[in-house]
């Protein structure tokens, strides 16, 4: 087995209710072009450093449940079955295990919050992409009932560190999370009263950001295609700008645009 980048997040699946539909939008929006795997019915994503996740059908065993169409990463890791032991020990579930032939090994879970996540134990290396790139998902962002405990329960399974925070004022406290002193991705409790667009609350969730290089330009393309806007476009810490979206098949993700070089 190869030695794994233990904590790397390295791979994005969106499930939805619609693959061509889904397949047709992000080409538009994000220039993603896509190749078929080479035995089943799965398409995957392909960037300018190539492929970087896939697209398949939303199970039906999920559909039947009321799961929405949904974007899920793949934290790598060097043990997938003690990662699996450390997960149910810490509080969370594992849905679904999938051996893939030459590929890996795979494990679906959710944390304790309830946020659905997935594990990865690759046969071969992967190298890693240049997430400012255009079309690459470059920031992965938890929203939870307790983002401390959440985090806590990431740092234990990946190994991911915090490398700040900053006050939100009453939207609560933002937790910087990382790997190797990178950051990758922020942390924050659901604030009180936050809906999704048909008036639920929130659930422990992740949401993937897409470098965009021309956000108003993603996002007037996005929206011609049946895309919502879920909050944005606004400027965040540190001079980029992001917007949040609903893609036409109801999958939540975001827009964002590095901060201007100097």
């Amino acid at each position: 087995m190869a030695n794994t980048n233990h904590g790397a997040l390295v791979w994005y699946e969106l499930l939805t209710t619609d693959p061509t539909g889904a397949i047709a939008f992000y080409a538009d929006v994000v220039g993603w072009t896509t190749r078929r795997w080479d035995t089943g019915d799965y398409t995957m994503w392909v960037g300018a450093h190539g492929p970087l996740g896939g697209v398949t059908q939303l199970p039906e065993a999920a559909r039947q449940i009321g799961a929405p169409s949904y974007w899920q990463a793949n934290i790598q890791v060097a043990d997938l079955d003690a990662s699996l032991a450390l997960v149910q020990e810490l509080g969370g579930k594992v849905h679904h295990q999938e051996d893939v032939p030459t590929i890996g090994r795979l494990a679906v879970i959710a944390d304790p919050q309830g946020a659905v996540i997935a594990l990865y134990q690759p046969e071969q290396e992967m190298a890693p992409h240049d997430l400012t790139t255009d079309g690459e998902i470059s920031w992965h962002e938890l929203y939870t009932s307790d983002h401390e405990a959440a985090f806590g329960f990431y740092q234990a399974i990946a190994g991911w560190e915090r490398l700040g925070s900053f006050d939100m004022g009453p939207m609560g406290t933002y937790l910087l999370w990382g790997l190797g002193g990178q950051q990758l991705g922020g942390m924050m409790t659901t604030p009180a009263g936050m809906k999704t667009p048909d008036g639920h609350d929130v659930p422990p969730s992740w949401m993937y950001y897409v470098t965009c290089a021309d956000l108003d330009g993603g996002l007037e393309r996005a929206k011609a295609r049946g895309a919502k806007v879920l909050n944005g476009p606004m400027e965040v810490p540190g001079g980029g700008r992001i917007v949040q979206l609903l893609d036409p098949q109801g999958a939540a993700f975001a827009l964002s645009t590095p901060p201007a070089k100097s």
